[in-house]
């Protein structure tokens, strides 16, 4: 499905946008423009920031030059503007700033008056900064009423000082003053530091049952709220399963003879092909709008047809490729097309099927050699917005160093906007890959040289992504490595994750560069947050590749909760991620022991000569309505269960190792029982997570 190596290509995931400032616990380093910090090479001139900061140089100067032009004579009342004039540089400053809405002019200070039942302790600086500055003029202020939206009552409307400008303490802090609770973060006058946690415990075992036979690369929970899945075939066949209820003893309701949507006529089924994702849209419950990712043959559907990814406008002649498979350069394609339920069902919840002809094609792109595609798409739960993963195309080390070339789409993390279409010349006059529209916030306005469609680069094979569901500013990738490192990514607006300037933290060597290559002092590259070196790690036939996961956010094993899960595909491990502090952007690794319940209500496979569980292939991750996590394995699928259903030692699980376990055997509840005990009004989910298959070529 997905490339993976220079010496044997393996088959195999933008982040983040808006943060709400209400939900603290979305909170992570991010500037005021959503990007992520940037790694300073020395403390700026003017602002007291170093290491990881928002500005560069030339922001510090005009700070400094806003600075100068306030002339504030009380030195005490000038060193506290200025600590919130730089207070833009906070790596955190999209929290302090609020970015959730109209960025604020001066950051939330800290207010004692609220913060009197908060866990974390802070000084009252907003009041400091009314006793020292109250009386000091202060031109072109920051503080005047008007910049927050208010006419306030002052005295003297020709003054600058806040005495004037501001009835008393109290207004003034109502309205730039705020608490540092669990819920919000607020300005101290010092740089921004997260109190430090003392680690959790990596779980001491994730405890599974098997509740399915079929293989399948893609899980999306049911857009309406139901107890209900979709699962897809690489082959391109989706089908609609009841879930059963955790202790039930049941298993996937699935009927494999009436698929919900069956695309194996346009789909390309190969080692290396095939249906890499689908995707429901946020409004699926009212409009019936599901899309599709897949690969293609142009020699032998008609309708596979696009531009290639090997063009002039990345300097890349197609003449010149040598595909790895003796196929023709571009003969295989990446499709997303949009379907809908509306001809089978006026309710599309109820739907049993979707009609298998595109209503829609929203992208088609030529792809160079027959490895490392990505494909995975999903809508983001905050913007509403479709994400496309692209890996770099293949041909072992990306000799064309597509990953880093900015007007190439591999190697790239997309966000289009699927619900405004432009006009056919507008997509020609825009050179649009399809029938898509550009969100106004992509950092192409920002950086020229980008393509509009870029949110992210420098990826080598994204596999795969995920939105943590509690905290949807984290959005995780798995990125599949060449040699050495297999690594897990926290994507941000525009940020760049290296490949191939390097694979994880080392700088990466080509054997090959006909594309030409990038020096690495000419970006400035985001490491990966998690990941494992291959030496790490027992590889099955040499192999190893990472297979992204998802935040576990279910009760049902309150030991791993919060922790981000991920594996490898050949089964050389499971690991469970821990971010110390919370909301850091700071994570340790931890690899986990796994165990199959002797309850299981089907029987799980086991490791020749040995009574250790065996999943095989671990292809993909899935999650449902109610956050339990799924693992989708050549041997089935399985579900994460309490840890005491295994024996393994929880504190928090509310039956205890030893509880005599639930007779296997009992009977699974029917998909009609199902709907109706579990469709019940809730936010739409729509986290397309779903990891690749990455089988060796």
């Amino acid at each position: 499905m997905m490339g993976r190596g220079r010496r044997s290509c393996h088959l195999t995931i933008a982040f983040f946008f808006l943060l709400c400032l209400a939900l603290s616990s979305w909170a992570l380093p991010l500037c005021t423009d959503l990007r992520a910090p940037m790694e300073g090479n020395s403390t700026l001139s003017f602002c007291p920031y170093s290491g990881k900061t928002c500005c560069n140089p030339s922001e510090d100067s005009a700070l400094e030059r806003q600075f100068r032009a306030m002339n504030i004579s009380d030195t005490g009342c000038a060193a506290v503007v200025k600590s919130i004039l730089c207070a833009k540089c906070d790596p955190f400053s999209a929290d302090l700033f609020g970015v959730s809405s109209a960025p604020r002019p001066v950051p939330i200070l800290c207010n004692s008056s609220v913060s009197e039942n908060s866990s974390q302790k802070t000084k009252d600086f907003c009041s400091e900064t009314w006793d020292t500055c109250q009386n000091v003029s202060i031109s072109g202020s920051i503080f005047a009423p008007s910049l927050q939206g208010r006419t306030g009552a002052p005295v003297n409307t020709n003054t600058s000082n806040l005495a004037d400008q501001w009835q008393s303490k109290a207004d003034f802090c109502n309205a730039f003053g705020g608490g540092n609770t669990n819920e919000t973060f607020c300005f101290s006058g010092e740089p921004m530091k997260l109190n430090d946690t003392n680690p959790n415990n990596p779980p001491s075992g994730l405890c599974l049952e098997k509740v399915g036979n079929g293989t399948y690369l893609a899980m999306v929970p049911h857009p309406d709220g139901s107890n209900r899945a979709f699962f897809s075939t690489q082959s391109g066949i989706i089908y609609l399963a009841g879930i059963p209820d955790q202790e039930s003893g049941g298993v996937l309701d699935i009927d494999e003879s009436s698929p919900f949507l069956d695309l194996t006529d346009e789909v390309h089924y190969d080692t290396a092909f095939g249906m890499m994702g689908i995707a429901f849209h946020p409004k699926f419950a009212q409009n019936g709008r599901l899309f599709a990712s897949f690969n293609c043959d142009k020699s032998k559907w008609p309708g596979c047809t696009g531009r290639c990814s090997c063009n002039s406008d990345v300097n890349c002649d197609p003449s010149k490729l040598t595909p790895d498979s003796g196929s023709q350069p571009c003969q295989f394609q990446t499709v997303i097309a949009e379907y809908t339920t509306n001809a089978t069902s006026s309710n599309p919840s109820s739907a049993k099927n979707a009609k298998p002809t595109e209503v829609r094609r929203i992208f088609t792109m030529g792809l160079p050699f027959t490895s490392q595609h990505g494909g995975q798409i999903l809508f983001s739960p905050s913007d509403g917005y479709l994400y496309l993963m692209m890996g770099d195309g293949g041909g072992g080390g990306d000799p064309y160093n597509f990953a880093q070339n900015k007007k190439s789409l591999l190697g790239k993390i997309m966000r289009l906007d699927v619900d405004n279409v432009p006009s056919s010349s507008d997509i020609a006059t825009m050179g649009l890959w399809g029938n898509y529209s550009i969100p106004k916030d992509n950092p192409f306005r920002e950086d020229k040289e980008l393509q509009p469609e870029i949110w992210a680069i420098g990826l080598r094979n994204p596999w795969r992504c995920s939105f943590d569901s509690e905290r949807p500013s984290y959005f995780m990738c798995g990125d599949v490595g060449q040699d050495t490192f297999e690594e897990v990514d926290l994507i941000t607006k525009g940020g760049n994750y290296g490949w191939r300037v390097y694979e994880g933290t080392n700088v990466f060597h080509p054997e090959s560069s006909p594309g030409g290559n990038t020096s690495a002092k000419s970006i400035n590259p985001i490491f990966p947050v998690m990941g494992y070196n291959h030496s790490e790690v027992d590889k099955i036939g040499g192999s190893a590749s990472v297979t992204g996961g998802y935040f576990y956010r279910s009760q049902t094993d309150p030991c791993t909760y919060g922790m981000y899960l991920y594996a490898d595909l050949y089964g050389n491990g499971m690991w469970a991620g821990i971010e110390m502090p919370v909301n850091s952007g700071d994570f340790t690794s931890n690899k986990i022991k796994f165990s199959c319940a002797p309850d299981s209500p089907m029987q799980c496979s086991s490791t020749p000569g040995t009574s250790e569980t065996s999943l095989g292939y671990i292809f993909s991750f899935g999650e449902d309505n109610k956050k339990d996590i799924y693992l989708l394995t050549s041997k089935g699928v399985y579900r994460v269960v309490r840890p005491s259903r295994c024996n393994f030692a929880c504190s928090k699980d509310k039956i205890t190792a030893g509880t005599s376990p639930r007779p296997s055997g009992s009977p699974s509840r029917s998909l009609g029982t199902t709907l109706l005990s579990h469709c019940f009004g809730s936010l739409v989910v729509l986290l397309v997570s779903v990891s690749l298959l990455l089988l060796v070529l």
